[in-house]
Parts: structure tokens; sequence; C-alpha cells
């Protein structure tokens, strides 16, 4: 009896073409059609050399195809297989968790493939996923649109000893909104906010609230290309730290400690430290009594 046809979610991992699972490769290569969400996250590899290990032909799904056209994506995906591929796992973004809602909606049967992602990835500083409280994305500041609620969010974790991961902001297709004013629509290059910018960010709000949540010698431990083995970089240290760090090409995350950092996540966080002197420092004053 033949199995049958629905829209497949699959992750695809974190560093490159090779991340993807087994039973996620079979999939695409029996899929009628392709779709890479192209906006949530990125790989560090472009749609090509996918293309060339998938032996088959992907179509780049943008914010705006996948938020107001997903008709496209979902036409027919009773009737022949559709694969969506996800940087990351597949429920790591609520874009995701829409388009599967959307489906069922139409009757469509739906199956989703996991893969690692950001929110597990990030063990590899050395905090305990088990002490990480709600996650937060941090977006980038513009000159009239500086917003600072995450602060609350990272505040609720604090006061129960939690790390905070923070999602870097990623701009991809984004209309320079001066000359859409004119009628035209002429895109942004990309951007990637990186370990320091995010750091900055924080400091500068920290200015603002006074509350010591995102002080200058709290810290923090970033890290770039997650899951990439030698081209992930991991670097920890202070806030203020951080705010020069360069850990060079993007996707880049930062995570907050918690005041429940044991002496364990310490010990092998400490080995990325900036300066390990002063990291050890902070630590037993700071965080080593209120472990």
């Amino acid at each position: 009896m033949k199995a049958a046809n629905m829209l497949y979610i699959v992750g695809l991992g974190l560093a490159d073409e090779k991340d993807v699972t087994v039973k996620g490769l079979e999939i695409i290569r029996k899929a009628s059609r392709i779709y890479l969400e192209a906006y949530t996250a990125i790989l560090p590899v472009d749609k090509e050399r996918l293309e060339a290990y998938y032996d088959r032909p992907i179509t780049i799904a943008d914010r705006e195809m996948v938020e107001s056209s997903s008709d496209t994506i979902l036409e027919n995906a009773d009737k022949e297989d559709v694969a969506f591929l996800v940087v990351g796992d597949p429920f790591s973004a609520t874009t995701h968790t829409d388009l599967l809602l959307r489906a069922r909606k139409l009757s469509i049967p739906t199956q989703s493939i996991p893969n690692a992602s950001i929110l597990t990835a990030v063990g590899a500083t050395g905090l305990s996923l088990y002490t990480f409280g709600q996650t937060v994305s941090i977006v980038f500041f513009t000159d009239d649109w500086r917003p600072s609620s995450f602060y609350d969010k990272i505040a609720e974790n604090a006061s129960l000893g939690l790390h905070t991961l923070l999602l870097l902001d990623i701009k991809v297709k984004e209309p320079n909104l001066q000359q859409l004013a004119r009628g035209k629509i002429v895109y942004e290059p990309p951007r990637y906010m990186t370990v320091a910018q995010c750091c900055i960010q924080l400091l500068e709000v920290e200015e603002e609230r006074k509350q010591g949540i995102c002080a200058a010698e709290k810290l923090a431990v970033g890290i770039a290309r997650a899951g990439g083995g030698e081209a992930q970089k991991i670097v920890a240290g202070t806030l203020e730290e951080l705010a020069k760090a360069d850990l060079g090409k993007p996707l880049h995350s930062v995570a907050l400690c918690g005041h429940r950092m044991h002496e364990m996540e310490w010990e092998f966080v400490r080995e990325y430290a900036v300066d390990q002197g002063k990291f050890d420092e902070i630590w037993k004053r700071e965080y080593a009594r209120k472990g």
C-alpha cells in the first residue's frame, strides 16, 4: 500500500549540507517540491551546495512566501510529497509551527524530522541545558526604535538563577524604506547581529534600567557557528569584554550566566575566558556563593 503524500518539515541541523539526518535526506530525495526557509536562520553553505548534495532542485522560501503566500507551498501537498527545509530543528521557530497549523486546516498530512538546534547546541559552552530559563530574542536597535522588553525576561530568569540564551537578529531581504517610499523595492544587504553588537545593546539598556541585570561585569558566553565543528568558536567573559570580542562570521548567539552556575559549569566555561583570572574572581565573588 502506497504511503500517504504529505508536507514534511525537515530539520537540517546547523553546520552544512551533511548535517541532515538519513531519514531527512531520504525524504528530500523523493519529494516533488523542496523549499528552503531562509530567514529565521541560515546555513553557512549556499543553495547550490545543498542542491548538489541532495541531488534535487531547491526553491528559496523567504519571509513573504512563508508568511503571506504559504498556499504556494501547501498546494497539492496531499497529492505529492513536499519538503520544507529549515535550519536547525523544525520547532525552533514559531513560523514553522504556524505552517503546520495551516496544513492541518487544509487536511494535509504532516510529518516533522527533528535535528540539532541552537537550543541544544548551546550546551557546547559548558552551561547545563537544565538550568536555562526562557529564550530571548535581541533585535537590532535603530535611531528611533530601541525595544527593551527583553530585559524583563532576562530579569525573570536571573531571579531564579537561570541562564538565558539570547538569539540574535538576522536581517535578510529587508526593503530599503527610502526606496520603498518612492515606489521602488530595493533590498538591503543581509545583516547578522554579532556577539559584540548584542552585548553593546545590553549595556545600553542597563544604563536606562539600572537594575544590574546586564551590568558590565555580568558573565556571559558568546558562541559563533554553533555545531560547526572546527568552525565553531566560543568566548567567555564579562559583558564588557564580549562587547569588544570578534567571533567572526555568523551566526552568533549569547548565553548569559545565571547565579545557579555550578562549579562544574564554571570549570568548563573558564577555558574559553578572555581573562581567566578575572573570570574566576567574578565567579567566586558573585556566582559561587549563590549557586
